[in-house]
């Protein structure tokens, strides 16, 4: 065998992927596979899946436990894309872990995912998510007595300047042009589409046009003022506790009392699903989960009205709606009930008590849309259609709700924010040093300069009967 130059050792051609370097996993998603695992989720998920795959036939497909677990990587990780997820999958060691892939085995593609995603049904994807508010129940996380809900919207993957009308199919450029041809102008340049376009009020209505690559989205306004073809979320959030115990997609276009209804339903479902089944599984400790459901309701001035108001009391749930300002006195005529509904909750909104649950809505529930959305990545669909959509949102909250859990077993909720944790402790531990060091402990001359001193003013000192403060480094502390 000839050697190399240099007398260099020649390296093996073939090599056994058992002797390979193998890294740690990542502690964060170590301890979520302990608590998957430890919960029983591949079993459960394979045997609710079991349907959708066949023994033989067709190419090796994707189990359920990877799957469900893809989707959660979207949320730890940020990623609004099946496709980005595929890509981290394929480039992180820690992440093949989590998944357990070998590294002699092919990590998902995304189309794989999305294929996988389709033939598993929404009834698959809403069990996922009221398995893991069970173990948000076990451990104490989920009352269901105190409920607000507020909505936000997501932005369509689908484009405005590809809407077209519903009732002749022509783009919005045609369109102008058969406007400007009925008003004189033969050939209309650029200029004049747009003078007569901004002569027009309305321009674009729901009921007139639409968009032909999503034909569930729908026009609407964002937060941020553009207008776009959007989706609408609704979350319903345990106020004592901040977990999201239902989730629904509507069109952008309805409104807020419209939508509510849905919303607290499917909330009260989850609800007496986890009564029964704590029930069930532990009949003689005392409930963790209030037995009378949801009791309470809070909401921002957008769902009040009469109708809502008087809904509610019928379904036994007090509100805690403001209202918007009024324009004048209003008269009920033939409204006793309804007049009754609305001064009770406007008693209840100006206590005390109303005051504190309308600030800790803002907080709890604003706290799970920049979570679930913001940082979570999932302000923008890559996906179309609701169902589609709805799939990965229920997936991607009920990710948050296991943050929940994690937040309790390790203080964070996300591998960020414990990459943080780990700083914020390095940090205390200079801040201490050098408050030591200004005080001469180490030196025994608290008054003489020395040059382990020069470090004290680039931080701040404090005693050690001082409190303590906590130092955020993630805007939403996620």
């Amino acid at each position: 065998m000839s050697k190399r130059s240099g007398g260099e050792k020649q390296e093996d051609i073939w090599i056994a992927h058992t002797e390979l370097a193998v890294a740690p996993g990542h502690p964060f998603y170590k301890r979520l596979n302990e608590l998957l695992e430890g919960a029983g989720f591949d079993e459960l998920v394979e045997g609710m899946c079991a349907r959708f795959y066949h023994a033989r036939l067709g190419r090796p497909s994707l189990r359920p436990g990877i799957y469900f677990r893809a989707l959660l990587i979207g949320y730890f990780e940020g990623i609004d894309s099946e496709r980005g997820i595929a890509w981290r999958l394929a480039d992180s060691l820690a992440l093949r872990r989590f998944l357990g892939i070998g590294l002699d085995e092919q990590t998902p593609d995304h189309s794989t995912i999305s294929r996988t995603r389709r033939l598993i049904d929404i009834d698959r994807h809403r069990e996922v998510f009221a398995w893991v508010l069970g173990l948000l129940a076990e451990r104490g996380l989920l009352k269901g007595q105190r409920m607000g809900i507020d909505a936000t919207t997501l932005e369509a993957n689908a484009a405005m300047r590809s809407i077209v009308r519903r009732d002749t199919g022509e783009t919005y450029d045609e369109f102008l042009r058969g406007l400007a041809k009925a008003s004189g102008i033969d050939t209309p340049t650029r200029e004049d589409l747009v003078r007569l376009d901004r002569k027009r009020k309305k321009r674009t209505s729901n009921k007139e046009w639409k968009s032909p690559a999503d034909g569930d989205a729908r026009i609407a306004k964002m937060k941020d003022g553009r207008t776009h073809l959007a989706y609408k979320a609704e979350h319903a959030v345990d106020m004592d506790t901040g977990a999201i115990v239902a989730v629904t997609l509507q069109a952008a276009d309805q409104g807020d009392t419209t939508t509510l209804d849905e919303t607290l339903c499917e909330a009260g479902e989850q609800v007496a699903e986890q009564i029964r089944r704590e029930a069930e599984s532990r009949p003689q400790d005392k409930p963790k989960v209030h037995l009378q459901g949801i009791a309470e309701l809070v909401t921002d001035k957008g769902y009040h009205s009469s109708a809502v108001v008087q809904r509610m009391k019928s379904y036994d749930v007090r509100t805690y709606i403001p209202e918007k300002k009024p324009k004048g006195r209003r008269d009920w005529p033939g409204q006793r009930a309804e007049q009754q509904a609305v001064y009770e909750n406007r008693r209840r909104v100006r206590g005390e008590y109303g005051k504190s649950l309308l600030r800790r809505r803002g907080e709890l529930i604003e706290r799970s849309f920049a979570h679930c959305y913001e940082t979570g990545g999932m302000r923008r669909c890559h996906l179309r259609g609701r169902e589609n959509i709805l799939k990965r949102q229920l997936v991607h909250v009920g990710a948050f709700n296991l943050s929940l859990i994690l937040r309790k077993l390790l203080g964070a909720g996300t591998p960020r924010e414990l990459k943080n944790r780990a700083g914020q402790l390095f940090s205390r531990f200079l801040r201490s040093l050098s408050c030591w060091m200004a005080g001469g402990f180490f030196t025994g001359q608290p008054n003489r300069p020395t040059c382990l001193r020069m470090v004290a003013p680039s931080f701040r000192c404090r005693t050690f009967h001082h409190r303590s403060r906590s130092f955020g480094s993630s805007a939403t502390g996620c």
